[in-house]
């Protein structure tokens, strides 16, 4: 009975936070982008290599890379000029088409929100999405020969025209990998992925899965993607709402390490409810705001238990300097050093739990 009268005073304490915020009436509730890469149609209906190309929708990454290994340079060249926007973002393509094709996608789009994007031909594009608010992943490092990969899932308010800003810098999905990669250095590969439609403010989409549930979808294909064109099994690294996204991705998610940072909750009660081989690790700075935040799920509202606490089971990665809920990857940070040693496989089991005690 008293953990039952815990729980409405949590759920009626989350629903004053929302409320309060924005509004369960907001204006900012997103519509999630699912489905394949623009330009499909037109994709489907090209023959010119006499005969159909591959289903987006329908065939696995692992049948994409298949075929384009398959094909000659002239052929592959051929459609990247024809359907820049499907090659770049299909997953199963071999990497360096995928930049090449990004990069004529950006060249010919003269939004403004891309023209950071735009600017310098030899950032490594892995995917460009001009749809809605526009979705984004780079590379920094060399893919193609990395021997440690690790993705940056970001959270809310990170689209295509804020996923390089220039302020609050660690917020941001290119700020983290490019800090995590001048951590772990040669031989290690940081993609930076904004590949789902995130929540903007702290409003019902914040507080609910079902943008989560779309992201994870696109992120476990994303990753499939990867290990088709023979990339290492990766770290994740989820911040805030990314972490919800890693949650319910979890059980399909080619991953060696799953790490939280500043999470609400992973719809999880446990580490045994996220049906992961991966391990998983959590980090929350004492500073944090997401410490306010009920960890609750009830009736669709909330994301469950803290990771970071004790009976949730995860490795604890120490953060006590990491300074609010973006200062995880600051340079110098304890945090970032602990990231990197867990990116290089490094960072044993009995530290991290010693790092809690």
């Amino acid at each position: 009975m008293r953990r039952y009268a815990r729980t409405l005073v949590a759920v009626a304490l989350a629903t004053t936070i929302v409320t309060g915020t924005a509004g369960w009436a907001s204006g900012n509730a997103q519509q999630a982008l699912t489905g394949p890469p623009p330009g499909t149609a037109a994709w489907r209906s090209d023959h010119v290599l006499g005969r159909e190309l591959p289903d987006p929708a329908r065939n696995t990454p692992a049948e994409v890379a298949l075929f384009f290994r398959g094909l000659s340079e002239k052929d592959r060249q051929s459609l990247i000029a024809r359907h820049p926007l499907v090659v770049g973002n299909l997953d199963g393509v071999p990497v360096e088409l995928r930049y090449r094709a990004n990069t004529l996608a950006l060249k010919a789009d003269h939004d403004p929100r891309y023209a950071s994007l735009a600017a310098d031909p030899q950032r490594r594009i892995l995917a460009f999405d001009p749809r809605g608010r526009g979705q984004v992943a780079e590379v920094f490092g060399d893919l193609t020969t990395a021997d440690r990969v690790s993705v940056v899932v970001p959270g809310s308010d990170i689209d295509a025209g804020t996923f390089d800003r220039t302020n609050d810098v660690y917020g941001t999905p290119a700020g983290m990998a490019k800090s995590l990669y001048a951590e772990t250095g040669p031989g290690s590969a940081v993609i930076a992925w904004a590949g789902y439609t995130t929540p903007v403010g702290v409003g019902v989409d914040a507080a609910t899965g079902s943008l989560a549930e779309a992201g994870a979808d696109r992120l476990t294909r994303f990753t499939d993607g990867l290990a088709a064109a023979g990339v290492p099994a990766p770290t994740v690294f989820c911040h805030s709402y990314g972490s919800v996204v890693c949650g319910l991705a979890a059980p399909r998610l080619h991953a060696t390490d799953l790490v939280v940072l500043g999470s609400p909750g992973m719809r999880a009660d446990n580490v045994d409810d996220l049906h992961t081989d991966a391990r998983v690790w959590a980090a929350k700075d004492p500073d944090d705001w997401i410490d306010d935040v009920p960890n609750v799920e009830f009736a669709g509202l909330g994301h469950g238990a803290d990771p970071t606490s004790a009976e949730f089971g995860a490795l604890r990665v120490p953060a006590h300097d990491a300074h609010g809920h973006t200062g995880y990857f600051a340079p110098g940070t304890e945090s970032l050093h602990a990231f990197a040693a867990i990116a290089d496989g490094t960072y044993g089991e009995t530290a991290a739990e010693g790092a809690t005690r």
